[in-house]
């Protein structure tokens, strides 16, 4: 197709035709990128193509900011650190409904779709599941027509970029911004001033009474930018906003040319500090001053803007909680509830008591651990060093729940120790869940059993002095993106025996596969799509890594952030078992399944023990599949840099879903839900939303093992000896030695010999105590994947069940136990 003379007619005007497309795309590209087509890059196409497609939502976008503002309908502000959200280009053709289109379109051009996608670069812009959750909820909010704003962090560098040298991890710069964003638009006019540090004063108001000022010591800019979030199928297009941070006088000239180049510019490095990096390594004071720096900084550049350029100019901040409801994902943005305090009392003029009124029905909190350490607590000397304002209201706000609290409990001051807001020891510090608690009108966990021992143990106090304000709303994944866009093949064949894509938004219509688990032909058409899966993978796998893999084994796939809970050295004692029996003759490799496990996870920079565990498994991997006594029969695969995308393509792969953390200590999850939704048989403790998947497929189609959360809590209280469990038991005992050999270490036995200590001594997860459960279900593994036909029947049922675990559900649920608002008819 020759080169089409572009259209200046409105996209909104013109006819969605192929002839359209291609026009407004070369237009695109001669226009906004300066080039034609003969000279264009793979870069210049893609960045035309995002921009093309953007001007097709764009309508829509700015029609749903029309009426939104017109309505005034109760809104949701979903406040996160991290949003992962994928690539964007394959979501917004879905949303759009562009795809066939644009395909076509590009065909004709001599440009391939699929190279265009593999262009793009993914915003690393969160660290796992939290981030990944958040993007999946405003994806539903805006698919089910709830007026909704995402706050964020644009951080110019995202989770870092792995990389692994001699097998072990080593981080480089997330540089997603190097080739261009076409997804976010910028609004430097609409910055927002954000201060620090400095002193509070007393001061009179006109009327006499005595106020708070407070005088700051420095400031920087919140630059907000904003990306499109489309509905699928509505015409709705809500908004994630992201700060970047800039300094507020970012260059001296003055002093720049005295000489000092580096001081000329350094409050624009000091400023953008803030917004550079997620999740700065917090070992150290300064990384632990620009964590709170950050949280601080994206709470507050989101309330003012929220609240002075959301907001209609007169609108009655006593009305406030009928207008939005700010929902904390986790501790991070906690601080924005002394900052609203301040907002009302300091700059609106408010009494304390009208504020705290309004204040304490804006926040619900959602908690996302079990664990002690992951609930931030904030020194007190940081805190009041940087928000000395923001130290004084907590102190009031604690004071006067404390009031409340020895007036319910007089005789018991253990009680109020526990509960105050202000920890003692080890140092006095600021506990952000007890806050988000005190202030918030819901608290809610993030599966059945996470919700009840958020209750019962780590919150139990203060679900004792507050019933009504603790509920569950178990996790969610969009279907959009986890079948419809990652499961092209599986997707369609839903599509095909349904009858209709009703589905996509309504994935409880997946129980109607139910009763094709009987049909074999059925079956065999999805194990065929299961294969395809596969050697998609494989491809993949071959080209970004060098990878190779056998596509006829079973693929045994753990994937996620890397942490001790989550027990990655469970399942690779297990791979270095089968290695340990088949090398010493103990085993016969022609009884052993063909599998390929597969591990992808990330370790926190400063997580040393986390690192160690990943070296152990490159090491194995290096090990088990040179050596010709197992090949063919086991294969490590760890590739790099696991994300999204990478997960698109190899979650529909897998066999088996490893979900096998220790009871009790992972809330939720949502890789078990993807796995399941796309086929894969789960073997996992009953633990977090594992349990809800369990009994909804049943046992006879989940591989359960491992101590419960009650007995994990005996063993505990009882004293828990790593090392009986070494000693009575001799695969166990025989896989350790082997790796403490140095058998996997070129015969250095002290490389991993902080992980053998760990285990023997330590222990902390009882890795060693479900490892002989842990091997018996993976026998169970064994005999089930022996019988295709049986295998199969359990996988179409997994899928058929999965509709409880649709982001939209998780939406419905906070809608009515939490946030009490509505969706607003799109022709309204």
């Amino acid at each position: 197709m020759s080169e089409v003379t572009a259209n200046t007619e409105p996209v909104a005007t013109r006819e969605r035709t192929v002839e359209g497309f291609v026009r407004e795309y070369l237009r695109e590209l001669n226009f906004g990128q300066g080039v034609d087509l003969s000279r264009a890059s793979v870069n210049d196409q893609y960045l035309a193509l995002a921009r093309t497609v953007r001007h097709y939502l764009m309508v829509r976008w700015l029609e749903t900011l029309r009426r939104q503002s017109e309505l005034q309908a109760k809104s949701v502000a979903y406040l996160s650190a991290e949003f992962l959200l994928g690539r964007q280009l394959d979501n917004a053709l879905l949303a759009a409904d562009l795809t066939d289109i644009v395909e076509e379109g590009l065909a004709g051009l001599g440009i391939s779709l699929d190279t265009l996608r593999q262009a793009e670069v993914e915003p690393g812009l969160g660290n796992g599941g939290l981030g990944r959750l958040a993007a999946c909820f405003i994806d539903s909010l805006a698919t089910m027509n709830v007026p909704s704003i995402g706050y964020g962090i644009r951080y110019e560098y995202g989770i870092f970029r792995q990389t692994f040298v001699d097998g072990w991890q080593v981080e480089k710069p997330d540089s997603w911004l190097t080739l261009g964003s076409p997804w976010e638009f910028p609004h430097p006019e609409m910055a927002v001033n954000v201060s620090f540090g400095g002193t509070v004063e007393d001061y009179e108001d006109d009327d006499g009474t005595t106020r708070k000022r407070w005088l700051p010591g420095w400031s920087v800019l919140g630059v907000p930018y904003n990306y499109m979030v489309p509905g699928y199928g509505n015409g709705r297009v809500n908004t994630l906003r992201l700060w970047s941070a800039r300094a507020t006088r970012a260059f001296d000239l003055e002093i720049f040319n005295s000489g000092d180049y580096a001081q000329a510019v350094r409050a624009q490095t000091f400023a953008e500090n803030i917004s550079k990096v997620l999740y700065p390594e917090d070992s150290t004071p300064q990384g632990k001053e620009l964590r709170l720096q950050q949280q601080y900084f994206f709470v507050a550049c989101s309330l003012k803007d929220f609240v002075d350029q959301v907001l209609p100019k007169d609108f009655d901040l006593t009305n406030l909680p009928d207008r939005i409801h700010f929902q904390l994902n986790d501790t991070h943005p906690v601080i924005a509830i002394p900052e609203l305090m301040r907002i009302l009392v300091d700059e609106k003029k408010w009494s304390w008591d009208d504020a705290w009124s309004v204040v304490r029905q804006v926040f619900s909190y959602t908690c996302h651990t079990l664990l002690p350490e992951a609930l931030e607590v904030w020194s007190v000397e940081l805190l009041g060093r940087l928000l000395p304002r923001h130290l004084e209201i907590i102190y009031r706000i604690n004071e006067q729940f404390l009031v409340g609290l020895r007036a319910a409990y007089p005789d018991d001051e253990l009680r109020a120790r526990r509960m105050s807001i202000i920890a003692e020891f080890p140092e006095r510090g600021i506990r952000m869940a007890h806050l988000a608690t005190v202030a918030a009108v819901k608290v809610n966990g993030v599966a059945a059993l996470h919700s009840q021992l958020l209750r019962d143990k780590v919150l139990h106090d203060f679900a004792e002095y507050y019933p009504g304000k603790f509920t569950n709303v178990t996790n969610g994944i969009t279907p959009r993106r986890f079948l419809r866009l990652s499961n092209p093949g599986l997707s369609g064949l839903v599509t095909e025996v349904l009858g209709s894509e009703k589905w996509v938004t309504d994935l409880d219509e997946l129980r109607a596969l139910e009763p094709l688990a009987e049909d074999a032909e059925f079956r065999r058409r999805f194990r065929e799509i299961k294969a395809a899966n596969k050697r998609r993978l494989v491809h993949l796998l071959a080209e970004r890594d060098g990878i190779v893999l056998d596509p006829e084994t079973m693929f045994d796939v753990m994937v996620k952030r890397l942490h001790e809970y989550k027990r990655q050295t469970l399942k690779l004692l297990h791979v270095v078992s089968l290695y340990e029996q088949i090398t010493s003759g103990a085993l016969d490799p022609a009884d052993v399944t063909p599998r390929t496990f597969a591990f992808g996870a990330k370790a926190a920079p400063g997580y040393r023990m986390a690192k160690q565990i990943i070296g152990l498994i490159n090491a194995v991997g290096r090990t088990v599949n040179a050596d010709p006594a197992v090949e063919g029969r086991l294969t490590v695969a760890f590739p790099a840099n696991y994300n999204v995308t990478l997960a698109e393509t190899l979650i529909p792969a897998a066999d088996l879903s490893e979900q096998i953390s220790l009871a009790g200590k992972e809330a939720s999850g949502t890789g078990n839900m993807k796995f399941m939704l796309n086929g894969a048989l789960t073997i996992g403790t009953d633990d977090g939303a594992n349990v809800e998947i369990r009994e909804l497929v049943g046992d006879e189609n989940f591989f359960l093992f491992g101590l419960t959360e009650p007995e994990v809590a005996d063993v505990v209280e009882r004293g828990y000896h790593p090392t009986s469990y070494y000693e009575t038991n001799p695969q166990l005992r025989h896989a350790l030695d082997l790796v403490a050999s140095g058998a996997f270490s070129d015969g250095d036995r002290s490389v991993f010999e902080p992980v053998v200590s760990n285990l023997l001594h330590e222990d902390r997860f009882l890795v060693l105590a479900d490892f002989q459960a842990y091997a018996d279900a993976q026998a169970r593994v064994d005999a089930a994947y022996a019988d295709p036909e049986a295998w199969t029947r359990s996988a179409i049922i997994n899928v058929a069940r999965a509709g409880f675990f649709s982001s939209d559900r998780s939406m419905r649920d906070y809608l009515d136990r939490v946030w009490h608002a509505a969706p607003v008819d799109p022709s309204a």
